[in-house]
């Protein structure tokens, strides 16, 4: 079957088999990568043979007391909100889009809005069943298999195949959020923003990357807490598809700064509140299906990185001069700031501020991330490994620095013979 990723780069010729059932045997053999519904933007789960885990998707049990839910690891977050938000239930964290699945919400260790407060999506799993190479099924937990919990969570599929999920949801009295959002004229004035609002739950900042001179950086803030009151309803099916790929013309320099100077206006006040629905506030771009193919058919990427809060302003601002000054602007850049590294072996998330830019794959763009490579690592920052499609074996173990530990881990359970990605052989995994 010939298969990519979100990011459309790149295409592979793959083997591809379906788990729809727990007890259903499995052939594991070397060059195996689990899969979800494909959202990774890179190749993280992609190598020759794949096993499809979306049809693994089953409720088991539902605490309405404590709000623990057991599922499979193919449930979507989608569904879970489809269920759960009439009965008063959330996800504790959710990323950009609600179409992945659990058990790759735990391989990449999906953070949101809220990572400032309430870590990432591992910190509110209880437990996981994991299908070892060695070992068969271990139930997973802090107090079981601890160091196989903590490689798996932010482990990129490189440790076992998830097989079920407890976590917890959240409680909510409304679907809807109270939303506030702040114009920042320039890079320094949106950190202290960040700084006087963190106590708001979610928090996120759109910047035009652009911009340049005293305006560099200038950007809307969107601050966001649940609504104590409104009606319990779910979200509506998009009904807007982009069929076909645009022209790889469409997107340039031009074009993308016209967007983002436009975008930027389109907020007059210097602050605005409203009550939104979570669907816009959480997942704007699922409105839009297929919206990557906006970036034509020689596909695109998203640079996450993340850098310490004291290299903040300067990092930052080093970062968007030279994205700037490429004339390689990205469509959409978000910032967003994150709270305590968890004690998972590769979680992306430090304490700190992460930037994900998107940018259409050319040779220009690939030179411009070459030198924010070179950037972010002199920052002792890190990628995100679910949205990388190109970082080198030497970046990677720069930014993390207890890939040894991990890697001990899967080498005990006889993984690294059988869990391959093109990513993990790639980085020197």
């Amino acid at each position: 079957m010939n298969i990519t990723s979100w990011g459309k780069y790149p295409y592979i010729d793959a083997t591809v088999n379906y788990l729809q059932f727990k007890s259903q045997t499995i052939a594991l053999q070397p060059h195996t990568i689990a899969r979800g519904l494909g959202r990774s933007y890179g190749d993280s789960a992609l190598s020759a043979h794949i096993i499809d885990c979306h049809k693994l998707d089953y409720f088991q049990s539902f605490d309405s007391e404590t709000g623990l839910l057991t599922c499979n690891a193919g449930v979507s977050l989608e569904a879970i909100l489809q269920y759960f938000v009439p009965k008063g239930w959330f996800l504790p964290v959710t990323p950009g889009t609600k179409f992945v699945t659990v058990g790759g919400a735990i391989a990449s260790d999906v953070h949101g809005k809220n990572h400032h407060l309430s870590g990432c999506f591992s910190d509110h799993v209880q437990s996981f069943e994991l299908l070892t190479v060695n070992s068969g099924i271990l139930k997973c937990s802090r107090s079981n298999y601890s160091n196989l919990f903590y490689a798996t969570c932010g482990g990129m599929g490189l440790t076992g195949i998830i097989l079920s999920v407890s976590f917890h949801l959240l409680p909510i009295k409304s679907a809807y959020i109270k939303q506030k959002t702040i114009k920042s004229n320039n890079l320094k004035q949106l950190l202290s923003l960040f700084e006087t609002n963190k106590h708001y739950t979610y928090s996120v900042a759109w910047i035009d990357c652009s911009a340049t001179g005293e305006s560099l950086g200038r950007s809307l803030l969107i601050l966001g807490e649940h609504a104590e009151t409104g009606p319990l309803t779910t979200h509506q099916k998009s009904k807007f598809t982009i069929p076909f790929y645009f022209p790889t013309t469409l997107l340039n320099p031009h074009t993308i700064k016209i967007f983002n100077a436009l975008y930027f206006r389109r907020v007059r006040h210097q602050e605005t509140t409203a009550t939104v629905h979570y669907d816009p506030f959480f997942y704007p771009l699922d409105s839009i299906r297929n919206w990557n193919n906006i970036y034509g058919k020689k596909g695109f990427t998203q640079y996450q990185f993340v850098i310490p809060k004291s290299a903040g302003i300067n990092g930052l601002t080093e970062i968007l001069t030279t994205v700037s000054n490429s004339k390689q602007n990205s469509l959409l850049a978000v910032l967003k700031l994150f709270g305590k590294k968890n004690a998972n072996y590769l979680s992306f998330p430090i304490e700190g501020y992460t930037l994900a830019l998107d940018f259409k794959l050319t040779p220009k763009v690939l030179a411009l991330l070459d030198e924010l490579d070179a950037i972010v690592t002199k920052l002792n920052g890190r990628l995100y490994l679910s949205k990388d499609v190109r970082m080198s074996e030497k970046m990677f173990k720069a930014g993390y620095p207890q890939w040894t530990s991990f890697q001990a881990i899967r080498q005990h359970y006889q993984a690294d013979k059988v869990f391959q990605s093109l990513q993990s052989l790639r980085i020197g995994l």
